[in-house]
């Protein structure tokens, strides 16, 4: 073979070798594409459908929504004997912050649970009858009851994301002083004050049901299509919020923090993502619940976040929606590796970043919570 055509042969196989490796590199482009979308569960998409074929019937922490009760003092001549047998103490409830309340703590608490559904009127008022009356006897008493509601308060609001539409903050401790002789007894109710009455201001007594009833819609499709594999449910909710919901930059929306704004409206922060997977995972019996603490972020700022712990093959993981749903800037694409970097993690590398605090309110009850695997989820 002449020089001339060994040259030429050369350098059609380099084309050749060149053109291959160009289309082999463009087909693994297209399949990580194709690889990131197929990754996705598309959930968001089958829930949405799910949801618009029924028919609705009417019918970073957040230190703010929780805050020393007001009290109300009043002085009454008798007590009706049917206050002094009001009982608050006995309850079935086995829930994760309430198991850690004191007897105390618990009352108030198992009031709120017991009339849940009366409270949806925003202006009933629940009778505690004198069963404070020994606490209230103290110089200190008025201090502790208060101590004991907001620690209560805390711990119901936690527990139970989908009671967002009660504004705690218009809801007023209002004690009434019966003196006989040397002998004083206090009859303690739960009310909405002075204010018209203790709803959030965006739902009225009619909006309320309303909007449980949009949010039990989202919750039944996860029911319906619960998957025997544990791992594979959590995913399912994590992935759900993640594809769903928007950060709220401005963190000034009415529903920014609680289950509504994550779920209905698609846009909270922290706090209502991890009220929200909290949720959805107690729907498909998944031991789930709300941390609260700090987060330093990729720039070294330390801030308020909430986030969850979730337990898997009785082992506790951490999950952080949030962080795994970062503001994407110019029409970026979420990667897998993004999407799933606080996802089932355990401490070692969790912590990195966050620093649990066990308090949901300044200066409230530290909460203990459940140790969390050292090694992420495999």
């Amino acid at each position: 073979m002449k020089v001339g055509e060994k040259m030429k042969s050369k350098i059609t196989k380099f084309i050749m070798t060149a053109v291959t490796m160009l289309i082999a590199v463009i087909i693994m482009i297209i399949g990580i594409m194709i690889y990131e979308e197929i990754s996705k569960t598309n959930i968001s998409d089958e829930v949405q459908e799910f949801v618009s074929n029924i028919t609705i019937s009417s019918g970073e922490t957040s230190k703010s929504e929780i805050q020393t009760p007001q009290v109300l003092e009043t002085t009454v001549e008798t007590i009706s004997p049917s206050d002094e047998n009001i009982d608050y103490s006995n309850s079935n409830i086995n829930k994760y912050f309430y198991n850690q309340l004191d007897n105390n703590s618990k009352i108030f608490y198992n009031a709120l649970e017991k009339n849940k559904e009366n409270m949806k009127t925003g202006t009933y008022e629940i009778n505690l009858g004198t069963e404070f009356t020994n606490v209230l006897s103290a110089s200190d008493g008025e201090e502790k009851l208060g101590d004991y509601y907001q620690t209560a308060i805390e711990a119901y609001t936690y527990d139970n994301p989908e009671i967002f539409y009660i504004d705690f903050e218009k809801l007023y401790l209002n004690i009434e002083t019966t003196t006989r002789g040397n002998k004083k007894t206090y009859k303690v109710l739960m009310n909405s004050g002075n204010n018209a009455n203790y709803l959030s201001s965006q739902f009225s007594k009619e909006e309320i049901n309303s909007a449980l009833t949009e949010i039990e819609n989202i919750k039944e499709y996860f029911i319906q299509n619960k998957n025997q594999s544990t791992y594979q449910n959590i995913k399912n909710i994590h992935d759900y919020l993640v594809e769903t919901i928007d950060y709220d930059q401005t963190i000034s929306r009415p529903n920014t923090y609680n289950l509504y704004g994550a779920l209905v409206e698609k846009n909270c922060v922290c706090e209502g993502y991890a009220k929200a997977f909290k949720y959805l995972a107690d729907a498909l019996n998944i031991p789930a619940i709300v941390v609260s603490g700090t987060g330093t972020n990729s720039e070294g700022n330390t801030e308020n976040h909430a986030w969850n712990y979730v337990q898997i093959n009785e082992k506790w993981y951490a999950v952080d929606c949030t962080w795994d749903d970062p503001i994407l800037i110019g029409g970026a694409i979420l990667t897998h590796s993004t999407k799933y970097k606080y996802f089932l993690k355990g401490s070692n590398e969790f912590d990195k970043a966050h620093t649990p605090s066990g308090q949901f309110t300044e200066n409230g009850k530290v909460f203990s919570y459940p140790p969390v695997s050292i090694e992420n989820y495999k």
